[in-house]
């Protein structure tokens, strides 16, 4: 390994250098402040657990994502977290078991074995909330209005909210009476809207069925698609339409506040389909091709831990909001102190950090590049001047 092999991290590895960090972190606390004033109350689980807890709940995916080590204590095997959600849903059934409706809050980083998408990093800063306790669509709706206001403070502009129901997909798919194998192949093409694939994917099944989840394909657009839903579900397929008109009703109430949103609706929108149970939901923005935030309803998964809930929640992703955002102005410039051990100019220098000034000991012969003003003694006291009216500190 050369010197220069020392120095590099794997890929989709990063790390996070001024100024980026403090923008991070700045908008990580107005999060979690936004999330307090909703109400939701913050839990850090912890960064490993053991992978019967980790894993279950919430399908293959994350099991592909995880990666694994063993204790060195117990001798059994830990995983570290690649998704904060089934840990969440653990403090909610098991380590609160509160009674009545939670609502809970999180901010951390995670681990993936491999990037979700082409540019997507493996190390995330996963912030999100979930609501427990609750199955109406008013809890839907609730966390889609607070996953809409996570991007308002991150400071992002247009936002397109992707809507779809889980149980469309379901309703449709029991007219066919598929085989486990086929139902897998028929979920990849869907996944990827290939028809032909589909077709072939479907072959021997009874026509009118297939012909109804090839529908699903263009089932995808602006409100109309509700109705031609319903024209198409009717007859063939009427368990839809409950999931149809949720969706309809999730719209209306999310306009009421928002009359400017604009939504797109996808029938055939399966993210997260082996754990989520009902309406689930993307946030995106123009020019960028990945969802910012998703989420959905999960009822029950707290089940493996002792407690089946109702649950709902959203996620997001600080790095990836940050990385959207226009570089922050200057800073606000700092200040120079001498290096000295005055009572005086240590007592002014915190009074000054105490208002939020930054204040650095100056070492060297120069100050810091950061700093714009200095502390100097006139008369026996300590006060700031401009560092270019006074020369080095």
């Amino acid at each position: 390994m050369t010197s220069v092999d020392r120095w590099q991290l794997p890929d989709g590895i990063e790390e996070v250098l001024p100024p980026q960090a403090a923008a991070v972190e700045a908008l990580r606390r107005q999060l979690l402040d936004l999330y307090r004033s909703w109400g939701y109350q913050l839990v850090i689980p912890p960064l490993i657990e053991f992978t019967e807890s980790l894993l279950i709940g919430l399908g293959h995916d994350l099991d592909l994502l995880t990666f694994r080590l063993t204790d060195q204590l117990s001798g059994r095997p830990l995983g570290v977290r690649a998704d904060i959600t089934p840990q969440v849903a653990r403090i909610d059934a098991h380590s609160l078991a509160e009674e009545g409706i939670t609502r809970l809050c999180y901010a951390g980083s995670i681990l993936h074995t491999r990037p979700k998408s082409l540019m997507a990093s493996r190390s995330p800063i996963q912030v999100g909330a979930e609501l427990y306790g609750d199955n109406s669509l008013a809890a839907d709706v609730e966390i889609v209005r607070l996953m809409l206001a996570t991007l308002d403070t991150a400071g992002l502009g247009t936002i397109t909210l992707d809507l779809g129901h889980v149980g469309v997909y379901e309703a449709v798919l029991d007219c066919a009476e598929l085989s486990e194998e086929q139902e897998q192949t028929v979920f990849d093409a869907l996944q990827r809207k290939s028809v032909p694939d589909l077709r072939l994917a479907l072959a021997g099944v009874e026509e009118r069925a297939a012909d109804l989840i090839i529908a699903l394909v263009d089932l995808h657009g602006d409100e109309s698609v509700l109705g031609n839903a319903r024209e198409l579900f009717a007859e063939r397929a009427p368990a839809a339409l409950a999931a149809v008109d949720a969706l309809q009703e999730v719209a209306i109430d999310l306009r009421r506040q928002r009359p400017d949103l604009s939504i797109y609706f996808d029938l055939a929108e399966l993210r997260g389909y082996h754990y989520h149970t009902g309406i689930v939901f993307a946030a995106y923005v123009p020019g960028h091709g990945q969802a910012l935030a998703n989420g959905g309803r999960y009822d029950d998964v707290g089940e493996v831990f002792g407690r089946a809930r109702p649950a709902t929640g959203f996620a997001t992703d600080l790095k990836a909001l940050i990385a959207l955002l226009p570089a922050d102005p200057p800073a606000q410039g700092a200040i120079s102190m001498p290096d000295s051990d005055d009572p005086a100019l240590v007592n002014k220098a915190e009074r000054l950090r105490a208002q939020g000034e930054i204040v650095i000991n100056c070492l060297a012969t120069d100050p810091d590049p950061r700093c714009n003003r200095v502390l100097v003694e006139l008369d026996g006291e300590w006060v700031v001047q401009p560092l270019e009216t006074t020369g080095s500190a």
